[in-house]
């Protein structure tokens, strides 16, 4: 069990642990940034701890055949309805609480982005969490504790995921997609998160153009022509600060000081675009300002 999911191995086997000597806890709350197995793996802990097999995952009983066909009856998943998870949910959830299990012994509940519960619906969740049936198992699913109730929190078994390590990111995309061209660069990006990375897999030409636009800014003479080849930016307003990131990395990775002082003009960019100033002027005021230092050093040199 859990062999197809890479990384937070210790998470798993005291897992395993917890089944085989049942001592299950009756929540979890697995906290961790997106993209890191958070999901997977609490959908797998759940399956093994309905199975009606003594080993606990057998893959052949009722429970297990009925929860990989998405049919388990003492299997609920929850997540946002719109934008957040409304106290209707909640209080379907816990009608389906006091019925006993139909299949399992156990009846699981995960409740996916649990942060975007409503204070509403986290209050009601609490009165199940303060007196749980002992055949039930919520598991909340956060990349985000900080919005969750304290009372919340305090009462669930908190599980802290690690980020998968660059290695084991350029492994993972190798195996599933092939030998990969990838920088290293590109791989930080991902910042430890194997869903973010089999994004940035797809992106492969974008990162082409922001280290051909880094080579020109530090090699052009003319800002405009780095403008005419800033194309990009301008069109890549949905996901900017992914690339801001990027273009910090690549200016600290390049142990040039005349590029490193200029993620602060980085950092300037993502400030005014947080408070909604004009896009495209944004962009432009970055690359002059990039340009300008890097040439001002340049004559000085």
């Amino acid at each position: 069990m859990f062999e197809k999911i890479l990384g937070n191995d210790l998470i798993k086997e005291n897992l395993i642990k917890s089944v085989k000597s049942s001592k299950i806890s009756h929540s979890y709350l697995f906290t961790g940034i997106d993209g890191i197995g958070k999901r997977m793996i609490a959908k797998e802990f759940a399956k093994m701890l309905m199975c009606l097999n003594e080993i606990k995952y057998c893959n052949n009983c009722k429970s297990c055949i009925e929860f990989d066909t998405n049919n388990n009856p003492d299997f609920f998943y929850i997540e946002p309805d719109g934008n957040s998870i409304k106290i209707e949910q909640i209080r379907d959830l816990q009608k389906k609480v006091w019925e006993k299990p139909i299949i399992s012994n156990k009846k699981i509940f995960i409740i996916d982005n649990s942060d975007k519960m409503t204070v509403e619906a986290q209050n009601c969740l609490l009165k199940t969490l303060e007196e749980p049936p002992e055949y039930i198992t919520i598991i909340l699913i956060t990349s985000n504790e900080n919005k969750l109730l304290t009372t919340i929190k305090s009462r669930c078994m908190k599980i802290s995921f690690n980020k998968i390590s660059d290695k084991d990111i350029k492994e993972y995309l190798d195996v599933q997609f092939g030998k990969l061209d990838i920088s290293n660069d590109i791989i930080k990006i991902a910042n430890g998160s194997i869903g973010k990375a089999i994004n940035i897999k797809d992106k492969e030409d974008l990162y082409l153009s922001i280290n051909l636009l880094i080579k020109e800014l530090k090699d052009s003479k003319n800002v405009l022509n780095i403008i005419k080849n800033a194309e990009f930016l301008y069109k890549g307003k949905e996901e900017i600060y992914e690339i801001l990131e990027y273009i910090n990395i690549l200016l600290l990775n390049s142990k040039n000081i005349k590029l490193i002082n200029c993620i602060s003009i980085i950092e300037e960019t993502k400030k005014r675009l947080k408070s909604n100033a004009n896009y495209d002027m944004s962009i432009d005021n970055m690359l002059f300002n990039i340009w300008e230092e890097v040439n001002e050093k340049n004559s000085r040199s």
